[in-house]
């Protein structure tokens, strides 16, 4: 089969060809129709965080092409499915609270050699990973379940009140996802802060109440004037040093910071900020399966409708091209890759 490979640091994607993987007992093997380029992926070639040979991608939907000899009961070849990207030990603190994501022994699909990613023709699965797609949800959407539900996860940790006044920090991907879900929870001011007046724009047609250019404005007065009162939530979507304080600055008493952006760096907040207003941090890493479900159904219901963020499909040719200029590519949001292109 046809697969990218990350070989180094600083370096492009790699198009070659692999053998096609065969299932273990406990997996299926799915034929990818879409997969999805996430910052992760990114950060990873950026700071070398995966061996040379990596395939990537933890996004993905498809059809299942082969079942596990231990494989028995609802699935069958054909089926349309996406998956969680766990492969956690299923014995460890976390996993016994049904806490797979936060398995200290979890590997996540498309981040070493032992589980290779979606940037291929075919990935595998565990079968108990499975989410099946229904027939409404197309493969586009079943390739955005992943991140957008990384953003409903955060959004549930938020615990959003009726006519609660949010602020999102960032309008990337995750960030448009979380304005989104945010605006389902019920928050009655979903305000965004974003330096990209394209991401900006993306967000409003998602659900944003407003938009406000940091740079130019300064942000804690602008939101009060906006919404009349402090942030009593903050999603900080973003994932760079410094934003964790803003977020606390700006925040209103007692608010509820949650951290969904990956930092890959060392970070400095002051705790008197937070102190002086019993501001609470939380940090929101994955997801469970309930998350997948609930983004499922809302994607098959019509009640979110996550196509703003789907803004190009790229097939092998162009994907060394495309995933590089998404380092500085701020009108962007999800880039999906049809290997079949």
């Amino acid at each position: 089969m046809r697969a990218a490979f990350f070989r180094e640091a600083g370096k492009p994607l790699e198009i070659g060809t692999t053998a096609d993987p065969t299932p273990a007992p406990d997996d299926v093997i799915i034929a990818v129709q879409r997969a999805g380029i996430c910052g992760s992926d990114l950060h990873i070639t950026q700071y070398g965080a995966a061996p040379s040979g990596t395939v990537l991608g933890h996004e993905f939907a498809g059809e299942i092409v082969a079942l596990g000899s231990a494989v028995q009961g609802e699935w069958k070849l054909g089926d349309r499915v996406t998956a969680l990207p766990i492969h956690a030990c299923g014995e460890c603190d976390a996993c016994d609270k049904d806490l797979r994501a936060l398995c200290s022994s979890n590997v996540f699909t498309g981040t070493g050699l032992a589980r290779p990613g979606a940037y291929a023709e075919y990935v595998g699965a565990r079968a108990s990973t499975l989410q099946r797609l229904p027939a409404g949800v197309s493969f586009e959407q079943g390739a955005m379940v992943e991140p957008l539900a990384v953003a409903h996860h955060a959004v549930s940790m938020a615990r959003i009140e009726k006519g609660a006044a949010v602020l999102v920090i960032g309008a990337g991907p995750i960030g448009a996802a979380a304005t989104l879900f945010a605006r389902l929870a019920g928050a009655g001011h979903v305000v965004v802060s974003e330096r990209s007046d394209v991401r900006r724009q993306r967000a409003l047609e998602v659900g944003a109440t407003a938009a406000i250019d940091p740079v130019a404005e300064n942000l804690g007065e602008r939101f009060r004037a906006i919404t009349g009162r402090a942030p009593e939530v903050v999603l900080e979507c973003v994932g760079m040093p410094g934003l964790i304080q803003e977020g606390l600055a700006v925040a209103g008493v007692r608010a509820r910071i949650v951290v969904v952006g990956v930092c890959f760096e060392e970070d400095r907040f002051h705790p008197l900020t937070g102190l002086t207003k019993e501001a609470s941090i939380h940090f929101s890493q994955c997801y469970h399966e309930r998350d997948f479900e609930a983004v499922i159904g809302l994607l098959a219901s019509g009640k979110a409708d996550a196509r703003p963020l789907h803004t190009q499909t790229v097939g092998f040719a162009e994907l060394p091209t495309a995933f590089e200029a998404l380092r500085t590519a701020m009108g962007q949001c999800k880039v999906l890759i049809d290997p079949r292109g």
